[in-house]
């Protein structure tokens, strides 16, 4: 039997290489599996080597590679796309994952912090999405998944650069939805609410203001993930999708006056 074959029960992205940065380990791996699961071949790319060669692994290397991947540098997802070019022969879609945390209120915000978030978290995904788009272009519809937040769909106090920085994902994504539907391009962006991930880990939240009453999982980002690769969505583009478990809803914590 081929090594090539899918995972049993998993053909929903059968054919399609895609390539998913931050895939070491959060929503990037969780999305990886998802995709392996449902017959894709995958490109783990992260700047934790160690993780992501160890991930990939586990998928199989028929069906999953890793790159070492910096966001932040164009040149680094240069070599990203060619990597996953020269190991499956082609690229059919983009999963922008990767992204970093950041605190403080607009006085607060230093030069260097606000710089530090925009670069991963922005410059990373319109670096990813241009070095992508002439492998994507190839195909009569491919797909680009860019990972925001909540947090670029409302404010969120105490949080000015990373805040800012999810909303211009969302612009961009809305912009290149535009210039790029005609040519078979989709792009749509996730807007995750309180995920249970490494980055997350660490943090102070309460649930209160969650009508579900529970933190989320990658999992339940990755089925999403997979439905926007897959030809299901096809007539999907420019979406701004939260799963957020009702958090962007409205106002959970006050009651009529």
């Amino acid at each position: 039997m081929s090594t090539d074959a899918h995972p049993a029960g998993g053909t929903r992205v059968a054919g399609k290489v895609v390539l998913v940065s931050g895939a070491a380990s959060g929503i990037g791996l969780a999305s990886a599996r998802a995709l392996a699961a449902e017959g894709a071949r995958v490109v783990l790319a992260d700047r934790s080597e160690e993780a992501g060669l160890a991930q990939a692994s586990a998928l199989g290397g028929a069906r999953a590679r890793f790159v070492l991947l910096d966001v932040t540098v164009p040149d680094s997802w240069t070599g990203a796309v060619e990597a996953a070019v020269d190991r499956f022969g082609r690229l059919d879609a983009l999963v922008n994952c990767a992204g970093t945390g950041g605190s403080g209120t607009v006085r607060e915000t230093t030069t260097e912090d606000w710089r530090r978030v925009m670069s991963v978290n922005l410059d990373g995904v319109f670096f990813g999405m241009r070095a992508a788009l002439p492998e994507l272009l190839r195909r009569s519809s491919s797909s680009i998944v860019n990972i925001s937040s909540i947090a670029g769909l409302v404010g969120f106090k105490g949080s000015a650069a990373y805040s800012a920085s999810k909303w211009g994902v969302h612009g961009l994504t809305k912009t290149a939805a535009l210039e790029l539907g005609e040519q078979g391009v989709r792009v749509n962006s996730i807007h995750p609410g309180s995920i249970a991930t490494p980055l997350t880990a660490g943090l102070r939240r309460g649930i209160g203001q969650i009508p579900a009453g529970r933190v989320g999982a990658p999992e339940e980002i990755a089925h999403l993930v997979t439905h926007l690769v897959s030809d299901e969505s096809r007539f999907t583009n420019g979406a701004s999708i939260a799963v957020d478990g009702g958090e962007t809803a409205g106002n959970s914590l006050r009651g009529l006056l």
